[in-house]
């Protein structure tokens, strides 16, 4: 081949940024977009909102066409070709033009696999039944508004409680259909740690949604116009479409036909070139395992973002210049009935897998000022290493501002920052968008304070309560609204003319509402000779854990 042939199947986040970033750097070669589908670069994380009338015109998924590709790129786009296999050794493809019902092959010099992933099909009886849909494109979204139009649809059942099942129940609330949540796991959203999904699980059902956690499904039925789903608890509900939103798995079919490496998880094995066990193939995307940033285990991330990244790496590898792809962190949003849900890094339940040591801390800042008209609370996790404090990943939820400050800590978790740099980090303040101290300073801070000694910090989800004294110095109201039972309450503003009545010989484990005062009343009993650590979070973390029995 005299001029360069860059062939990439999957026309995608990964595939779409992958052919665009080969044109920037390679303006003489032949490039070619395969997809087997009838869209090329849509915004697939919009389907939901699609579904929801929210996203009222389907065109605004569409991010670019195959006239934009051709016309602004020079990129050939064949869409609904399937590249059906892989000639390793001839360096060429056999396509399949599903218009024409012809086959052809193709050769290249350097081949990018983007094929994305399809949604998780369980063998489930009765999962082909008609009214049962995944969403992942574009196609799908117009099957699932359909059937919502000519069915009349008033019952939903979502099937998994991820990115997805959240978006999708949110969006089918929107449309004034009821609907219930089925998930197998004690939490939705199963990434995140589950005592920071309790105030998603209290917003579900204050938007009406039935929550079916614990609880995974047997079998579907039909009776006559509806759906009934049976689970495994022995429940039964009944429903006029079903959503499956179980998760995805790597698209690997092409790969392993042609014998490239896969990884236990089931992606492409790729380098940190993005290239396959094949040197003149690279695989983007949904598609591939992917290094994590903090374990260093290989794992499955389906994110745009990354996706983006990688299509972008595996264009300038091909192009001749060194760079590498530095791994994925899995900084994610989601957004559900006005409250967001973000996190960044390893999950507590990571580190515990991987053995990692870590040290835990919560807090409930306000998003801004609380004297400025509108302040909202976010709880904030932060996970840091006991050794130097390094940051390992944080999460949030919040009405307001939460995604702002997972995002700082996202960038400080890639420049390998610490506590101690978290409590000088300068970030904008005016009133009605952050405080002096943000909630990013104040993580920071109290992360320091616990590894200085200063005001050690406990966790409710690890100490022994019978042992020690259990102190809230919160004010009587308080106390009397609600309280840890074998609590003494002792104010904070009398704390020092009541000190005394408190055991000098015993741990004392104090909290308040959300661990400020706890704070000032920890470091009062130290400085006065008292054994005194922080309940971290106070009150509302305790909350947090209790509220779905996660304590």
């Amino acid at each position: 081949m005299a001029q360069k042939r860059i062939l990439i199947v999957g026309g995608v986040a990964g595939g779409a940024s992958c052919a665009a970033r080969s044109r920037r750097m390679d303006e003489d070669a032949e490039i070619i977009m395969f997809d087997r589908g009838s869209f090329v670069s849509f915004a697939n994380c919009g389907l939901p909102y699609y579904v929801g009338d929210v996203i009222q015109e389907e065109k605004k998924l569409l991010v670019a066409n195959t006239e934009l590709f051709k016309d602004r790129f020079n990129i050939e786009v064949r869409l609904e070709n399937e590249v059906l296999s892989i000639d390793r050794d001839q360096k060429t493809i056999t396509v399949k033009d599903l218009q024409q019902d012809k086959t052809y092959q193709e050769a290249y010099n350097a081949l990018v696999l983007a094929p994305g992933a399809s949604p998780v099909r369980p063998p489930i009886p009765g999962l082909d039944l008609p009214g049962i849909f995944a969403l992942r494109t574009i196609p799908d979204s117009r099957r699932i508004r359909s059937w919502i139009s000519e069915h009349n649809v008033q019952r939903a059942i979502v099937v998994g409680g991820g990115f997805i099942g959240l978006e999708m129940t949110e969006n089918l609330v929107h449309r004034d259909i009821n609907v219930t949540l089925v998930e197998q796991l004690p939490q939705v959203l199963p990434p995140v740690d589950p005592e920071m999904v309790t105030p998603v699980h209290h917003k579900l059902k204050a938007q009406g949604v039935n929550l079916a956690l614990s609880d995974g499904v047997k079998e579907f039925t039909q009776a006559e116009d509806e759906i009934i789903v049976s689970t495994q608890s022995g429940q039964q509900y009944h429903a006029d479409l079903v959503i499956l939103g179980i998760g995805v798995r790597p698209e690997n079919k092409l790969a392993q036909d042609a014998g490239l490496e896969l990884g236990q998880r089931g992606g492409i094995r790729v380098n940190a070139k993005m290239q396959t066990s094949d040197p003149s193939i690279w695989a983007v995307g949904d598609a591939v395992e992917v290094q994590d940033y903090i374990t260093k285990e290989w794992t499955l991330i389906p994110l745009a973002g990354p996706a983006n990244r990688q299509g972008r790496i595996a264009a300038d590898t091909i192009a001749g210049r060194e760079v590498e792809f530095r791994g994925v962190q899995g900084t994610s949003v989601c957004g559900i009935f006005g409250l967001t849900v973000a996190s960044t890094g390893a999950s507590e339940k990571t580190l515990k897998r991987a053995n990692i040591p870590y040290e835990k801390v919560y807090l409930h800042p306000g998003h801004h000022v609380g004297y400025f008209p509108g302040a909202k609370p976010i709880d904030l996790k932060l996970l840091f290493s006991p050794e130097d404090g390094r940051i390992l990943g944080a999460q949030a939820v919040g009405e307001e501002g939460t995604e702002k400050r997972i995002d700082v800590i996202a960038m400080a978790v890639q420049q390998h920052s610490t506590v101690y740099d978290l409590e000088e980090a300068e970030l904008c303040y005016a009133p009605q968008f952050g405080a002096a101290k943000d909630p990013v300073n104040f993580a920071g801070m109290i992360a320091a304070n616990h590894l200085r000694g200063d005001a050690p910090i406990i966790q409710w989800d690890q100490v022994d309560l019978s042992q020690g004294v259990l102190l809230d110095v919160r004010d009587v109201d308080e106390f009397e609204r609600g309280h840890v039972e074998g609590t003494v309450n002792i104010p904070l503003n009398q704390l020092r003319e009541r000190m005394a009545e408190l055991p000098q010989e015993k741990p004392i484990h104090v909290y308040c509402q959300v661990g400020q005062r706890a704070y000032y009343a920890t470091r009062a009993l130290r400085l006065n000779g008292y054994d005194a650590a922080n309940l971290t979070g106070g009150y509302q973390t305790y909350l947090n854990f209790a509220g779905n029995g996660f304590l």
